[in-house]
């Protein structure tokens, strides 16, 4: 048991393990992170009803969308920006790594009538000739990716980026990463029995690498019959860092906001929303 412990307890070294298909393709917790999205008052695996129109809005008057315009929103989940982007005309592309979350944005967009073309595909493995006119990843998904992948995301991104687009993405800023703290805890049946219906015990570790700027959540499941470890970074940004990596891939930021509603940017806030191009 002592050295169970210790393997629970161990600080990894920062993205050394990625799990992110434990959320996406175990069917119990697919189905959690599609309650969560379609949760329309709260902040979860989808931002709030309110928040999502107010941003939806700002996102079409902003990059001026209308039928003559090609997005593309990585990370698409259920489809909740995706069908609004549709609404205005724009022809309209979606990724998400959940078969849940695409199934159900398909229904969503058939019952409206919408030709969006929905692709369950891991966005790092993503290839297509096509040029988009705007490029979105929302809620921070950057975040959750290694330096490596996010580069390689970037790639994909100047490689279907039409002339004259722009990319739009939010990261947690710096501010977000001063208010996180290192815990240890476990409790029977964790997060109200999202890893598993059946009976478990949960172990959460909060890591933090002042160096790196990163946050681990490392959740220890232990079942009756097995036990598995998922590990959720985050990375956090300030304007340099950010500023940095897209440079790397002759990208440069065009514009500066507080969240991906177009609010005015403060250095307090606990994300940052970039218009990359």
């Amino acid at each position: 048991m002592f050295q169970e412990l210790e393997e629970i307890n161990k600080k990894p070294k920062p993205f050394e393990f990625y799990t992110a298909e434990e959320l996406w393709t175990n069917q119990h917790t697919a189905e959690q992170m599609l309650k969560y999205h379609l949760n329309e008052s709260v902040d979860l695996s989808s931002r709030n009803k309110k928040f999502i129109g107010k941003s939806s809005a700002w996102i079409i008057d902003h990059f001026n969308l209308n039928e003559k315009s090609k997005v593309i929103d990585f990370g698409c989940g259920p489809g909740l920006y995706t069908t609004r982007f549709a609404e205005c005309g724009a022809q309209v592309t979606g990724l998400d790594f959940s078969d849940n979350s695409i199934q159900y944005a398909k229904k969503t967009a058939a019952s409206k009538g919408f030709d969006i073309n929905y692709i369950k595909t891991n966005y790092l493995d993503f290839k297509t000739e096509e040029k988009f006119d705007l490029i979105t990843m929302i809620m921070c998904d950057f975040c959750a990716l290694s330096p490596e992948q996010r580069m390689q995301l970037l790639s994909i991104f100047k490689g279907i980026l039409a002339s004259g687009g722009s990319i739009l993405l939010d990261v947690y800023t710096i501010s977000a990463f001063n208010k996180r703290a290192e815990s240890a805890g476990y409790e029977a049946n964790l997060l109200n029995n999202f890893w598993s219906p059946d009976k478990y015990y949960g172990f959460l570790n909060v890591f933090k690498y002042d160096a790196e700027k990163v946050v681990l959540d490392k959740y220890t499941i232990i079942e009756e019959s097995r036990a598995r470890t998922v590990y959720n970074w985050l990375q956090y940004f300030n304007e340099n860092s950010i500023s940095s990596e897209i440079s790397d891939n002759s990208l440069v930021i065009k514009e500066l906001y507080s969240d991906v509603a177009g609010t005015e940017y403060c250095i307090d806030n606990d994300e940052m929303a970039l218009v990359i191009g």
